[in-house]
């Protein structure tokens, strides 16, 4: 990280810088706060440090520019003469922190990295803000497998071919369904679904069909759950629970695209694209009989699977802060801190509940309800996992310590530059920083 370094003092200026580059960071010194403003709008630093009492420009002075600019950059503020009104002024324009000289060096380090690792969370949230997903395709992450998914649903949403999702629970399945919709030239019409593991098979033909006045007595006509999806999207929502014989009854609605009301003799023509999910892998219950292979074809124009989120271990601290973020600006909280150890214990956990469950454990932290930590959490990876799971921690840890140069990284692990890179691209490892 590079910090700036502001004071008049030319001997403490130089001591000051040669104190952040012993903390671990690279220092450029100035000896007028307008040299340092000037140098900032070329390349903003990641914090600053300065004297209060400077000629021409001093440290509020600076402070207001920095505002003026609207830069996010974390200010300490060091001062000979400090007192309470100085401190709060300092607060209030901005400063990070409010030192007083002469002040403790380990003190001023602490403060430093506080103020860099704050800002470090405060960019990783603004980027997951802007990434550029399509706006109604909000699937978060830029790990290998989610770009190539959205990708698919990219291309796949203005062609209108009936669309088979599946995977895990909680792998965003209805989101995915929602987004097809939304990019398609259907968008402007209605979005149906039909939960086909809640439905009881004595009233699938009312809810799916509808029925017409004479149907039964007080009857009233009513459209099915086909022909309220008609215009637009018919999303069959856990279709591999569907019995057989109802199978069958769904099967000629969709291959004629017409549909009779219960009462009545003439049939109704149907518009509707269909998005069924599944938990299950179709085709494999199409080789056992348990689901129609007729009906599997009819509704498989397209197939995605959606990945599980221990797949996609370099995007799950984006996803968990994003929700961390939206539960605490719901609920008034402050905004969250996620550290570098949870970052780890997020992508060392397997996730068996996917996004549902990363979910609830961010909103818990965001709230403070309770750790989010992996070994608070249900394990039941198996021993292949387990290892690649070690595998894939121990290649982010050396690409952190290199500062994300593969060639160090590599070095460390023992491992030649193209098997590292082979590894990274498997688990979908980008490096913390460019090379």
């Amino acid at each position: 990280m590079t910090v700036f370094v502001v004071d008049d003092d030319a001997d403490h200026l130089a001591a000051l810088a040669d104190l952040v580059e012993a903390g671990g960071n690279a220092a450029r010194a100035f000896s007028s706060a307008t040299e340092a403003l000037e140098a900032a709008r070329k390349a903003l630093p990641s914090a600053l440090i300065t004297d209060l009492r400077m000629p021409g420009m001093d440290g509020f002075g600076l402070l207001d520019a920095i505002a003026a600019e609207g830069w996010d950059l974390p200010v300490l503020m060091l001062t000979g003469h400090g007192d309470v009104a100085h401190a709060v002024r300092a607060i209030r324009s901005g400063a990070e922190d409010f030192l007083e000289k002469p002040y403790d060096a380990t003190h001023l380090l602490a403060v430093l990295d506080r103020a860099l690792r704050a800002r470090a969370t405060r960019a990783e949230l603004a980027r997951l803000q802007a990434v550029v997903l399509r706006p109604t395709i909000g699937l978060l992450g830029e790990s290998p497998p989610l770009t190539a998914l959205r990708d698919r649903l990219t291309a796949l949403a203005p062609l209108d071919v009936d669309v088979v999702l599946t995977g895990e629970t909680g792998t965003g399945k209805e989101l995915a369904a929602r987004a097809l919709h939304a990019e398609s030239p259907r968008r402007d019409g209605p979005y149906i679904a039909l939960n086909c593991a809640a439905l009881p098979e004595a009233l699938f033909e009312h809810e799916v069909f509808g029925h017409a006045s004479a149907a039964f007595p007080g009857a009233q006509d009513k459209p099915g759950k086909l022909e309220a999806a008609s215009g637009g999207t018919l999303v069959l929502d856990e279709v591999e629970a569907m019995p057989l014989p109802l199978q069958a009854k769904l099967l000629r609605a969709l291959q004629e695209r017409m549909v009779e009301r219960l009462g009545e003799n003439h049939l109704r023509p149907l518009d509707l694209r269909v998005i069924s999910t599944s938990k299950s892998d179709l085709r494999g219950l199409v080789q056992s009989g348990a689901f129609r292979a007729d009906l599997f074809y009819r509704l498989a124009g397209a197939e995605l699977a959606l990945p599980p989120l221990r797949h996609l271990a370099g995007d799950i601290p984006l996803i968990f802060a994003h929700y961390a973020l939206e539960a605490a600006r719901r609920h008034g909280r402050p905004e969250p801190q996620i550290g570098f150890a949870l970052r780890g214990d997020l992508m060392r956990h397997d996730w068996p509940g996917n996004v549902r469950e990363l979910k609830a454990a961010a909103e818990r932290h965001a709230l403070g309800l309770g750790p989010a930590r992996a070994q608070d959490l249900p394990n039941g990876a198996t021993l292949p996992e387990r290892v690649a799971e070690f595998e894939a921690r121990e290649i982010r840890a050396a690409l952190e310590r290199a500062f994300g140069a593969r060639e160090r990284a590599a070095q460390a692990l023992g491992l030649p530059r193209r098997t590292l890179s082979d590894k990274m691209n498997r688990y979908g490892i980008t490096s913390p920083q460019p090379e």
